[in-house]
């Protein structure tokens, strides 16, 4: 075992240090065009976006929650709609549902992948189904073409959550392109993220567009006309500064971040009590976590921490298991798959930037705990 060190979950000093100047510019920029909301800086940001990912439109918001409640309000959802969910997931592609108004109606994952199961999606329709979320976890995709074909099967919109998955393809097409409308979350740890918070809502439909930049304005696409209830959710000129600069290095980022799963990868598939993120072969998977599942976990991260490696579980505590959707959901609802991953997956340090050493000082640590 190597000597002590400390290392962290996650580091965004590496990707700072490589365009610091170019953010300050891109400041200097913003600050010079003094137009501080919706500027043309989000509306290159806006483009560029749409460019990158395969649909026709970007609509900057102020959140990727709100991204998703946008997204979910464009398709006119009514009170007993029903919206499939993943249960494993974070708890605000739930709350997005809640706030709208419609009903969540949770599916398991595949266990292999802890992405949405198929079968399981199939198996919780109803008449009142209207939506499927797909949340690309950890930064793999979903299997796209099989829920998109049972989407047009039974006339049902697809809103991708897309937020931790940017890059990440599905047959070679990207996230963020596969449904009728689509949300992201630019938060500062993801694989694109800003320096502060915002979102995007993506689609190829001219209407839902126009809805979303209404909506996310107060419902107002001009100064003095309203036409509709909305709210006040609008992604700021830095913050699309920001994002200009920060999307010319995504690929390479995430380039960064495979050969860092694959050396992982290497490390950890021998040692017994450990399983390495299975991928898909038609998934172009981009790591925005590296998660392990782990013979007590619990232990494992424990051991860790104390050789000085910041760990993370994503998620503990399930969606079902949280106070206000036990009321939504109804009680003594069983997810057992989601339960045993909540017990058992712990993420691990991954991050662009991060040293050979520091790989190999986690590895260490691993294999020393379970021999």
């Amino acid at each position: 075992m190597k000597a002590f060190r400390t290392v962290r979950f996650l580091s965004l000093k590496p990707q700072q240090h490589l365009i610091r100047r170019q953010i300050e510019d891109a400041f200097s920029d913003a600050l010079d065009g003094a137009q501080y909301i919706m500027g043309a800086q989000l509306e290159k940001f806006e483009q560029q976006f749409a460019d990158y990912t395969g649909a026709r439109y970007c609509v900057g918001t102020g959140s990727g929650l709100d991204a998703l409640m946008l997204a979910l309000k464009a398709l006119n959802l009514k009170p007993d709609d029903e919206v499939i969910v993943p249960a494993n997931t974070y708890h605000a592609t739930w709350l997005a549902v809640a706030n709208i108004g419609a009903r969540i109606v949770p599916v398991e994952p595949d266990q292999n992948t802890y992405n949405l199961d198929a079968r399981n999606v199939k198996n919780a329709l109803t008449d009142r189904t209207k939506v499927i979320i797909p949340v690309h976890l950890y930064g793999q995709p979903c299997d796209m073409g099989t829920l998109t074909q049972i989407a047009n099967d039974h006339k049902l919109f697809i809103v991708e959550d897309n937020a931790q998955a940017h890059g990440a393809s599905w047959k070679g097409r990207k996230t963020g392109s596969w449904g009728t409308v689509n949300a992201t979350s630019f938060y500062p740890t993801k694989n694109l993220g800003a320096l502060g918070d915002g979102g995007a809502v993506t689609t190829s439909d001219s209407k839902i567009a126009d809805f979303v930049r209404s909506c996310r304005n107060y419902g107002s696409s001009s100064k003095t006309a309203v036409e509709m209830i909305g709210i006040n959710s609008r992604l700021d000129e830095l913050q699309a500064a920001f994002l200009n600069v920060k999307l010319k290095f995504l690929d390479q980022w995430n380039q960064e971040r495979m050969l860092l799963a694959a050396r992982y990868t290497e490390r950890l598939k021998p040692i017994e009590g450990i399983s390495v993120p299975s991928v898909l072969p038609d998934a172009f998977h981009v790591y925005h976590l590296y998660v392990i599942k782990a013979k007590n976990r619990d232990g494992l991260k424990a051991q860790l921490a104390s050789a000085g490696i910041e760990t993370m579980i994503h998620y503990p505590i399930p969606p079902h298991h949280q106070k206000p959707y036990k009321k939504l959901i109804g009680e003594g609802r069983e997810f057992p798959v989601t339960e045993k991953l909540a017990s058992t997956i712990l993420s691990i340090p991954l991050y662009p930037g991060m040293s050979d050493d520091d790989l190999d000082y986690v590895c260490e640590a691993i294999d020393a705990f379970y021999r």
